[in-house]
């Protein structure tokens, strides 16, 4: 649901592939059709944390697990999200966040860093484009846990914001600014999210030149001040803890000062309803990146679970169709693939890929082809139950992890899910058949309201792209251009 993990997964899915086409051809790998789990549905009763209620509001959520001498705390302001900034500023809640271990009141940002490294530990706080949410996170020894609890408290509610290092960040940003301007991972996204979200905050996938020069300490601290609170936030504690000892930490911090703001909702999302290519011109580029979809459903949405295994049949995973398709059959891309992001308000069903500039067209016949074959034909039983059980079995192999489980249980906090949902959540998956696939494939992956983003070389694209619907040409910076004449 994060724009920070949908570039990171990318990248991940590029180098996998890059991996595997240096040793053997995938082509030529035997596929028995086969997850590693049994035909059994998992059955699991995941640990459940318990949970402590402060008398300024604050939620806390603790999970006993002594196998390490570790411990991971999770602080998620809900309501403290990019989605939720002034239209003038986006960056704000980013910056706010960076900003946190920049110095407080009583400690510059050198002495945090030092106290930070001598414990062995680490504190990191991000508020990423899209998200209702601004989390920090504390990871440590269990014999420090105190000490290191106790600074990131100084840190959450004591930032001092200091306006020299507001002025470095300020630099940095606007240096990674440009350089993303120069990637087409980024282009294409900054698009296509306007593509699919229209007028929703969710749109803007980075700040500005001008809301970054327009960032002060007095700003940041208006925002911390007015959505940093504790009856809006949910600190998940997983590790080598007793309750007891949660307790007597939290007992020893700052009081936080509860206030009147109830838990913001940010506004729903909406389809887009006509067909539309989005093309960003990058001269002389070798290659296009293709990114299609629209928007799906929000996480609470009964149809999220078949989605999710439809995704993974289409093109969730190295084994699923658009790879198989694209990079095996036709070799027109390394990266074929697809992913659902399902938040609090409905986000988008979205397939990309690199593709070599002369095959555009044909890279977005395969796209089209594939959308089209889910919606018109029932899944093989083979191919759905595969699907099922690699899902199944990548839920399993999460709960190795006391941080991934502490992950899951706020996850049923900020959606109100039922406790026992991820009990549950293997026979949820499992249940899904062929026909549910086929049903939200109809109703979500509508061909005649599919926005498309390709950044590229218009003069050699643009025809191409014409033939599957109207096209608007734009330059890097987001202008529209008049459109180049086509190639001959």
């Amino acid at each position: 649901m994060k724009r920070t993990l949908l570039c990171a997964g990318l990248l991940t899915a590029a180098a996998f592939a890059q991996q595997n086409d240096k040793a053997i051809p995938l082509s030529k790998v035997e596929r028995k059709n086969k997850a590693p789990v049994s035909n059994e549905v998992l059955h699991v009763s995941l640990p459940k944390p318990v949970e402590l209620k402060m008398a300024d509001g604050l939620t806390v959520l603790v999970l006993e697990n002594h196998r390490l001498p570790a411990v991971t705390a999770r602080l998620t302001i809900l309501g403290a999200g990019a989605v939720f900034e002034p239209a003038p500023t986006p960056g704000l809640a980013s910056f706010t966040a960076q900003m946190l271990n920049q110095g407080t009141a009583s400690r510059t940002s050198r002495q945090i860093a030092e106290e930070v490294e001598g414990m062995g530990a680490s504190i990191a706080a991000a508020a990423p484009f899209g998200s209702s949410t601004t989390v920090i996170t504390a990871s440590g020894l269990s014999e420090t846990f105190p000490q290191l609890l106790a600074l990131a408290a100084d840190i959450v509610l004591h930032p001092a914001f200091p306006d020299s290092e507001l002025a470095r960040l300020k630099q940095r940003q606007k240096a990674q600014l440009m350089q993303m301007r120069a990637q087409p991972q980024f282009l294409a996204n900054e698009v296509f999210f306007r593509a699919v979200y229209g007028s929703h905050p969710a749109a803007v996938v980075a700040p500005t030149m001008a809301s970054i020069d327009a960032m002060t300490p007095e700003l940041l601290r208006q925002w911390h001040d007015q959505r940093y609170v504790p009856q809006n936030a949910i600190l998940g504690i997983a590790g080598d803890v007793t309750v007891p000892q949660v307790r007597d930490v939290l007992a020893s911090l700052p009081d936080w000062t509860r206030t009147g703001l109830a838990t913001p909702q940010p506004p729903p999302s909406q389809a887009a309803e006509a067909k539309k290519v989005w093309l960003v011109d990058r001269p002389n580029s070798v290659q296009t990146r293709l990114m299609l979809g629209n928007i799906a459903v929000k996480r609470t949405d009964p149809d999220y679970i078949p989605l999710v295994v439809m995704d993974r049949i289409v093109g969730g995973s190295p084994a699923a169709r658009l790879f198989l398709n694209l990079r095996e059959n036709k070799g027109y891309t390394y990266n074929p693939f697809s992913s659902l992001n399902a938040t609090l308000f409905a986000g988008p069903w979205t397939a990309y890929a690199d593709v070599r500039t002369p095959v555009t067209e044909e890279a977005m016949t395969e796209f089209l082809n594939e959308i089209r074959r889910i919606r018109d034909e029932k899944a093989p039983a083979a191919e759905l139950d595969e699907a099922k059980h690699a899902l199944v079995a990548s839920f399993a192999l999460s709960l190795e992890s006391p941080a991934d489980l502490l992950d899951r249980a706020t996850l049923l906090r900020i959606y109100n899910l039922p406790d026992d949902y991820w009990d549950a959540y293997p026979a949820k998956i499992a249940a899904v058949t062929a026909a549910d696939v086929q049903r939200v494939a109809q109703k979500y992956l509508n061909p005649d309201s599919l926005q498309v983003v390709a950044v590229g070389d218009a003069a050699k694209i643009r025809e191409a792209l014409a033939k599957f619907a109207p096209v608007e040409v734009r330059d890097a910076q987001g202008k529209i251009e008049t459109p180049p004449a086509p190639a001959h």
